[in-house]
């Protein structure tokens, strides 16, 4: 089936075939990376608009790599010492950008559905980068392609996400795709980070007793407590937190043989995991951002591919 999909906005709204296309394309751009030349010309001549409203520094860089890689030329926008700051708005301050005659937006912004928001109003193809709390999708797509890279399927697989769920976007895109694609996926931590309605919402299981649910896991998925967001509001102390719910050397001994540990980045080190285990062989961390730009070059590639949707009022 041929990709019709002009924007990527979250996974929710993805198919299974969708999701698959997604990461054999992007397994066939993995090697590009690997040649001495690293650079194909499916793109050339086209503009991607790095559109970011939040800080980031793996994801900015990823996308604004594998759209180099893709032989695009790539724009960067800060909102600090933007008309931002002068009070233009999101949509005005795209369809300026739009009118220079650039090719996609990549954006990220703290306002869930602003991703939504924007691909009403532009002619070219929006890419969610992560919208508040809501969907990270190629955070997502990358994960996923790295449990497949290890095992090799979904099917029959347990993925544990661990940590701050409440605040977390790269939890609830991974949630949808896994679900669609065959695995089951348990939500972990504190109740007071992990309600049970989120379960509920997601069509997942709930489990704050993380003793027993790395016993069952494949993968271990950790996430940042967001101290941004006020994450620390919700739990005594980092001490506590690590000591209860922190992946660490005494707490594995009682995982699968082959389970893998897993970390979207950045790593509060010694509080959601340890250093020992964040380096060790368990570790795919570094795997996830080598393949996040083999995810991120494949959806660049499909949505810019594809043919434009009519714009609705």
């Amino acid at each position: 089936m041929p990709w019709t999909r002009q924007h990527l906005l979250g996974l929710e709204e993805l198919t299974k075939e969708e999701i698959l296309e997604i990461l054999d394309t992007a397994a066939s751009f993995k090697e590009v990376s690997t040649r001495s030349i690293k650079k194909i010309n499916a793109l050339q001549g086209k503009v991607v608009v790095n559109l970011f409203f939040e800080a980031s520094t793996r994801t900015s860089n990823s996308f604004a790599l594998a759209a180099k890689r893709l032989s695009a030329d790539t724009m960067s926008f800060s909102s600090s010492g933007s008309s931002v700051s002068k009070g233009e708005t999101l949509i005005d301050t795209a369809l300026n950008i739009q009118a220079m005659g650039v090719d996609a937006f990549v954006i990220r912004h703290s306002a869930p559905g602003a991703p939504h928001l924007l691909a009403r109003h532009v002619n070219v193809p929006v890419i969610n980068a992560g919208d508040g709390c809501h969907e990270h999708p190629t955070q997502g797509l990358l994960d996923m392609f790295t449990i497949r890279e290890v095992f090799g399927r979904f099917e029959g697989l347990t993925v544990a996400i661990l940590g701050d769920i409440r605040h977390s976007r790269v939890a609830r895109s991974n949630a949808w795709g896994l679900r669609k694609l065959g695995a089951r996926v348990i939500l972990a931590g504190p109740p007071t980070l992990v309600p049970q309605a989120i379960g509920a919402a997601l069509g997942v299981e709930v489990s704050h007793d993380i003793d027993a649910v790395i016993a069952e896991a494949d993968v271990l998925n950790c996430l940042r407590i967001q101290f941004e967001r006020k994450a620390a509001n919700y739990f005594p102390g980092t001490r506590e937190y690590a000591a209860i719910y922190g992946l660490n050397a005494e707490r594995m001994k009682h995982c699968k043989k082959d389970a893998i540990i897993m970390h979207p980045g950045p790593i509060n080190r010694g509080i959601e995991l340890t250093p020992d285990l964040a380096d060790g062989e368990r570790s795919v961390i570094l795997d996830q951002v080598q393949n996040g730009l083999a995810v991120r070059m494949a959806v660049l590639f499909l949505c810019m591919g594809a043919k434009p949707e009519k714009r609705t009022a």
